[in-house]
């Protein structure tokens, strides 16, 4: 599957609507972004049934501040609507690959029932 832009328009219905997804929060300017591009359409083309979305902050900032993008590039991968990782920084070929197997085995039933003890337990 080919990488999709993300804008304000876009992205939440994208997280919605799709079981996995993984975003590249970039800038044309990043030389490190630039580096990475390579390596992320490489693993959209490998995971076709996972989409794989750029999210260009210079363009989208309103979307870069809400999720609190201070570096670039920026990882973030989504399943079931939830953010179960988000880091900056380029990853290897190999280490996107074994972060999509990770986010694939997990137990989301698991993850949506710890979720739901957090937000129940009471605040300190």
């Amino acid at each position: 599957m080919a990488v999709i832009e993300l804008t304000q328009a876009n992205f939440e219905s994208t997280i919605q609507n799709n079981d996995v997804v993984v975003v590249d929060f970039w800038a044309p300017w990043c030389g490190p972004c630039r580096g990475f591009a390579p390596i992320f359409e490489a693993a959209a083309e490998k995971h076709a049934n996972i989409v794989f979305a750029k999210v260009n902050t210079e363009v989208e900032q309103e979307l870069a501040g809400f999720f609190q993008i201070r570096s670039i590039p920026t990882l973030m991968v989504f399943r079931e609507q939830v953010i179960l990782y988000s880091e900056s920084g380029s990853l290897p070929a190999h280490a996107l690959d074994g972060l999509v197997d990770q986010v694939m085995g997990l137990d989301m039933a698991q993850v949506h029932k710890d979720i739901a003890e957090q937000q129940a337990a009471p605040q300190a």
